[in-house]
């Protein structure tokens, strides 16, 4: 599709859509950032127009804070947010900004979990892109299946 600068990743995962959702709103900094990285805070506002913040930290320290909002939110299915803007829809400069899009779709006993990341522009995407995206946000897939699958009952439902 011509003007669609999307990145993506994709991995199914041995437990179902809800737990997942759980494992990715509840349980952020277990599994957001590749490792040997770790992610020191995770603040969602899960309603459109809410805060969608994560601090990331290097081994040696450096951090990284990722200040987002959030746009669509359909509970257990879809989670849409954005680098562009900050809670209040405050405007964020920068080249690297762009629409994070999380499924979680049913597939067998399981669910197709889906990180896609999109661009404005082509520029961005190849920066993205070569800065490891598949490598990084694969990892982060693989550790959000870790947590999911195994998180006991009683965690999934609370």
């Amino acid at each position: 599709m011509s003007g669609l600068y999307e990145l993506a990743v994709s991995r199914f995962i041995k437990a179902p859509p809800e737990r997942v959702w759980r494992a990715w709103t509840r349980h952020g900094t277990e599994w957001f950032t590749p490792r040997p990285w770790r992610t020191v805070s995770v603040d969602h506002d899960l309603r459109p127009g809410g805060r969608a913040d994560v601090v990331m930290e290097s081994p040696e320290g450096e951090r990284h804070e990722y200040r987002g909002v959030v746009l669509q939110v359909e509970t257990g299915r879809r989670l849409v947010t954005t680098s562009a803007f900050t809670e209040g829809w405050i405007p964020q400069p920068g080249d690297m900004n762009f629409v994070r899009i999380d499924t979680f779709e049913p597939e067998g006993d399981g669910t197709r979990y889906t990180a896609r990341a999109r661009h404005w522009s082509e520029q961005a995407m190849l920066t993205h892109r070569d800065m490891g995206f598949e490598t990084g946000w694969g990892a982060a897939a693989d550790q959000l299946a870790q947590v999911a699958e195994n998180l006991t009952p009683q965690e999934s439902a609370s």
